[in-house]
Parts: structure tokens; C-alpha cells; sequence
């Protein structure tokens, strides 16, 4: 699967600026943590248009795309970095 087809190049700095926001709005005590892909997915579809120079459903639906992508990436890396390998022994009893 070729990532590009999705979201082309131009809008791959927006996957990036959408990681920054959402790290920004997670360090911001006043915003909920449910409400930051919420945020992110808004950010993302008026900076696809914007960058696309118009309103289009390709655009609208590539800005959803790059806000998922900016979820996904800042997911992958918690999760990484925070896993438990305990969970993997629960079951074994000694």
C-alpha cells in the first residue's frame, strides 16, 4: 500500500504540525484528552484545504487522514516506549 495515494507530500508537514499541536494541547491542563483528536481532526481538514487552495472532498477526507496519522504516530510511540512486559506473564503463577 503506497501511503501517497492518501496523503500526498505537501501534506506530510501537516502530519508533522498536527503531532506538535496535539502534544502542545496534551501539555494544556485546561483541554480534556478526549478532545484533543477532535481538535486535531478540525486543524487537519482547514490546513488540507488550505494547502489544496480549495474545498474538495479529497481534501476534507486527506486532512481526517492526516490527523489519524498524527494520532497513530504519537500512539506508536507512547505505547512503545511505555510497554508493560509484565502483562505478557500474568498467567504464569509461581
Amino acid at each position: 500500500m503506497d501511503i501517497e495515494k492518501f496523503v500526498p507530500e505537501q501534506l506530510m508537514i501537516l502530519v508533522a504540525a498536527l503531532y506538535v499541536i496535539g502534544m502542545c494541547l496534551k501539555a494544556t491542563p485546561k483541554v480534556q484528552d478526549w478532545l484533543i483528536p477532535w481538535i486535531l481532526i478540525v486543524i487537519g481538514i482547514i490546513g488540507s484545504i488550505a494547502l489544496q487552495q480549495g474545498f474538495t472532498a479529497l481534501a476534507f477526507f486527506q486532512g481526517i487522514v492526516s490527523a489519524g496519522l498524527a494520532v497513530l504516530s504519537n500512539q506508536l510511540v507512547k505505547q512503545t516506549l511505555n510497554r508493560d512486559d509484565s502483562s505478557k506473564n500474568s498467567n504464569d503463577k509461581v
